[in-house]
């Protein structure tokens, strides 16, 4: 039977249904806390202000990460408008940019057929799917780094001309110093120390002659010199903050408050690399040997997932995200066993996940018991439907690929990757009514219709991550500075350290008719309201109350 990858119109219809539901979703759903409202905001408040140099968050200077997503971010707000899919564009195109550039290597690596597996792998993994669709950096950075990876191994096959292998070194070089502009020296460093390892393990010393150092470092630097350089002249708290504490005091201590035990990542990986988790080991222990070639690419591609995989583990900081990098080699890795087992391999995914998606199938209803509280029951039970749809499109796509595996395993690893986006896709989609409650979109209108340009806006105990961004204006912090606290250092007018000093405040314009708005955690507005604060509830849910400081008439009062 001829290869899938060699039908051309069904390969073609494929990825127009692909690219057309990928871009889709992109915008069908608000924008969520905590990463999502924060990098939104940043790249409005970038257009607002006209500064490209300084990043800045509700105002106030922001140095945890480089700009390069802000910018791609920025530049879509220029281009197309604010909104959801404009605020996710540039995560959602680096997550298409990983799955093509694992195409890419696989064909020039091996060939087309291990390219085309290795692209619908990585394309229908669920974590590379899910943080597609999320304005969080981790895709960009993974997406540049996979650029790293292809180009190095393009560069380094045996077969590659010389002009070949300099112009992919620089395209490697390049990914490296992009990677670095998306979120720091890991962009450089763990590449690095992947080369190294790979050097020791494979015993493949030449390749330090086949890398282009000289002109690559100047391409490098090129690239990653001007904006640090710019940002240091203007912001000199910057170097201390972004080299020693964003890098150095994150990885070493729990000063980020995102300490989490060395086995954290070991879950996320079993259920983010589904449904191909049945292969997964297989893949790793087929690549531990490799002969015949001087350059010995599933040896780099095993080092690069292992050692990612325990640099992370070893971190004292944590957050799921942080291992996307290594789903691209593991799709190559995956794509290759595929290849050599053939049938038996894509039934054995199939036939794990016919059961993951059985048991949903049975349990959905039990997702609205997750609810907290009534205002809570709802939204759970809504999304509730939403799992018990992906659980039986999981189903079927399973039990569509065990009988198509028999024929052709290529049929049934498709039907299988198609369920499992189809599964994905509802799973996104249908979270739409939490995020909406998470970010506090339920009160735009009632926040609204007390805004004036001119009205004082407070956050008082808490921080809201999306709500800037859908009123499009910044607010002054109260008592809880949050990650902004190294900012509030530098500009400490910016804020109200006390919640003392914010009812003194608050009771001033109040007694001077002037309007103002305040959203109060819970115990923020409890300990107001004992102490007889003049405010108003203009809304309320379990996580926040929304106060304004005179009666609906506009004029002074209790």
């Amino acid at each position: 039977m001829k290869e899938l990858h060699r039908q051309k119109t069904l390969v073609w219809i494929l990825l127009i249904a692909f690219l057309a539901a990928w871009m889709w979703s992109l915008g069908a759903r608000t924008l969520v806390p905590t990463d999502e409202g924060r990098y939104a905001e940043m790249a409005r408040e970038m257009v607002a202000t006209g500064d490209w140099i300084t990043t800045r968050l509700n105002g106030i200077k922001y140095f945890e990460k480089p700009p390069l997503q802000i910018w791609a971010t920025a530049l879509a707000y220029e281009l197309f408008g604010l909104g959801e899919w404009q605020a996710r564009l540039w995560t959602g195109l680096c997550g298409l940019f990983g799955i093509a550039l694992v195409a890419e290597a696989g064909r020039r690596m091996w060939n087309g057929s291990v390219g085309f597996v290795a692209a619908v792998v990585l394309g229908s993994s669920f974590f590379w799917i899910g943080l597609g669709h999320v304005n969080t950096l981790d895709m960009g950075l993974s997406a540049m780094m996979t650029l790293s990876l292809a180009s190095l191994l393009i560069a380094q096959r045996d077969e590659a001309r010389p002009q070949e292998r300099r112009n992919w070194m620089l395209a490697c070089w390049a990914g490296m110093a992009l990677a670095v502009l998306s979120k720091g020296l890991i962009g450089i460093v763990l590449p690095g120390a992947v080369l190294v390892l790979y050097t020791v393990i494979a015993r493949d010393w030449s390749i330090w002659r086949r890398l282009h150092l000289v002109p690559g470092l100047i391409l490098f630097f090129a690239i990653t010199t001007p904006w640090f350089v710019l940002v240091s002249l203007r912001n000199p708290e910057f170097a201390w903050f972004f080299f020693v504490h964003e890098h150095f005091q994150r990885f070493t201590s729990k000063v980020h408050g995102r300490f989490q035990p060395w086995h954290y990542f070991i879950p996320i990986l079993l259920v983010g690399i589904l449904p191909w988790l049945a292969v997964m080991a297989q893949s790793l222990w087929g690549a531990r040997r490799e002969a015949g070639a001087r350059f010995q690419p599933k040896i780099m591609l095993s080092v690069w997932t292992i050692f990612l995989f325990v640099f992370f583990s070893i971190s004292d900081s944590k957050l799921p995200s942080y291992i996307l990098p290594i789903f691209p080699s593991l799709a190559l890795l995956i794509a290759l066993h595929l290849h050599r087992a053939g049938r038996g391999a894509v039934a054995a995914c199939a036939w794990l996940m016919a059961a993951f998606g059985a048991a949903g199938v049975v349990l959905w209803p039990k997702v609205a018991a997750l609810a907290h509280n009534d205002y809570e029951a709802p939204l759970y039970l809504s999304y509730s439907h939403a799992v018990g749809a992906a659980c039986a499109a999981m189903l079927i796509g399973s039990l569509a690929a065990i009988w198509l595996a028999r024929r052709n395993w290529q049929s049934g690893m498709l039907a299988l990757a198609i369920g499992s986006f189809v599964c994905s896709m509802f799973l996104l989609v249908g979270h739409q009514p939490l995020g909406r409650h998470a970010a506090g979109l339920e009160h735009l209108d009632a926040i609204r219709a007390e805004l004036t340009p001119d009205t004082p806006l407070y956050i008082v105990g808490r921080y809201e991550q999306v709500l800037p961004f859908y009123l499009q204006r910044t607010m002054t912090m109260v008592q809880h500075a949050d990650e902004l606290a190294f900012g509030l250092q530098q500009q400490p007018e910016l804020w109200i350290p006390t919640r003392a000093e914010f009812a003194q405040k608050w009771t001033a314009m109040h007694d001077a008719g002037k309007k103002a708005v305040a959203i109060l955690s819970l115990d923020a507005y409890d300990e107001f309201r004992r102490a007889g604060l003049p405010m108003r509830v203009v809304a309320q849910d379990p996580r926040r109350v929304i106060v304004a400081d005179l009666p609906a008439s506009g004029k002074a009062g209790s």
